[in-house]
């Protein structure tokens, strides 16, 4: 029997997602976002935990659409777009609901949208210029940090007799962090990289 390999392994554990294409789950990410904000808006033990179930089966897509994008060469420029365009919808949505409801700090908030703009302006400059500028350095670790804060600030119900509401609030803070520095990491990059106009 020849030696099982991790493509082997990939194919056999993507079975269950024969029917989809990366695209579809991207898609999907996007439009179960409005069906989130509004259960965060609505409230209550229920319909927070209805809204952490949704927010965490798009979160898991995020990782789903790109892995299995590569795994089955069908990385297009479209899901290229979305595929950012639609974490950025998720998690900022979700944040800007949840400091409306009072259950998540404004300030570091603010800072992670502010981030998100400008390295996607930033993105769109270097197009035009003719470059790419590639994930930096704790991108991944940024937004697994993000999808945590807000999954666990959505469910602030605290069940199972855990203080969901309060981990949340630590680890937005620690998601601004790194979320910051990153940035920095994509502006230094782009400038360091950049000729100079003269």
């Amino acid at each position: 029997m020849p030696p099982t390999t991790r493509g082997d392994l990939k194919g056999t554990g993507y079975q269950w997602l024969a029917w989809v294409t990366p695209n579809q789950l991207t898609i999907g990410r996007i439009l179960v976002v409005p069906v989130v904000v509004l259960l965060i808006y609505l409230g209550g033990p229920m319909a927070n935990t209805l809204a952490w179930v949704l927010f965490t089966m798009a979160a898991v897509t995020d990782y789903l659409d790109g892995d299995l994008a590569r795994y089955r060469g069908e990385v297009t420029l479209l899901g290229r777009m979305l595929d950012p365009l639609a974490d950025k919808m998720l998690i900022s949505a979700s944040l800007i609901m949840l400091v409306a409801q009072d259950h998540a700090a404004a300030v570091p908030t603010i800072l992670i949208i502010l981030r998100e703009f400008a390295v996607t302006g930033l993105r769109q400059v270097a197009a035009l210029d003719g470059a790419e500028i590639h994930v930096a350095d704790g991108g991944k670790l940024k937004t697994v940090l993000q999808m945590l804060a807000t999954g666990g600030l959505i469910l602030n119900h605290d069940p199972f007799g855990l203080p969901m509401a309060a981990l949340g609030s630590i680890a937005l803070w620690i998601a601004m962090v790194v979320t910051l520095w990153t940035g920095y990491l994509y502006f230094s990059a782009f400038f360091k990289h950049k000729p100079d106009d003269g």
